[in-house]
């Protein structure tokens, strides 16, 4: 499907009733307790549909209960799968790591400061890593650093902490 939005991976079970804990990729995990249906596999070509029973947040990862995986076994043949949802199902406003990544970085000031390159969550923020080709930056996503993102023009203005 085309429209399908990666929002984490599979990464063990949870208990022994066939819940999983699911690696997020969302900066908000809190989004996902509206959700009714997410598709799961090994890329956004081979999906089966799931319906969701229960979703739980725990820093940096959530949990998930779906109808149909009913045991530590069913639980285990998904581990290393991904989750998907349409990508129409999730809030505006919200950036996604597909959006971030590729973006160039630049300071309040205008000076370049690469393209990001790759997002390490953190637990309580993601860190952008950006890189010129000769050194990598790591910008904290924090409100007060991340001025603006402008995704549409492919650049996110930050305000650098003293010292960078």
């Amino acid at each position: 499907m085309d429209n399908l939005l990666e929002i984490g991976k599979i990464v063990k079970t949870s208990g022994l009733k066939g819940r999983l804990r699911v690696l997020s990729y969302c900066e908000s995990v809190e989004t996902l307790g509206t959700l009714e249906n997410v598709f799961i596999g090994k890329d956004s070509e081979h999906v089966s549909l799931f319906s969701v029973r229960t979703t739980g947040i725990k820093r940096g990862s959530f949990s998930i209960d779906l109808e149909g995986v009913e045991s530590v076994k069913a639980a285990g043949e998904l581990i290393g799968l991904y989750i998907f949802v349409p990508s129409e199902n999730l809030p505006d406003g919200e950036y996604y790591w597909k959006d971030i990544i590729g973006l160039d970085v630049v300071s309040e000031n205008g000076m370049k400061l690469g393209r990001v390159t790759t997002i390490l969550p953190t637990g309580s923020s993601d860190v952008y890593i950006c890189s010129d080709g000769e050194r990598e930056s790591f910008i904290p996503a924090f409100d007060d650093v991340v001025k603006k993102i402008d995704i549409k023009n492919g650049v996110i203005v930050v305000k650098l902490p003293e010292g960078l």
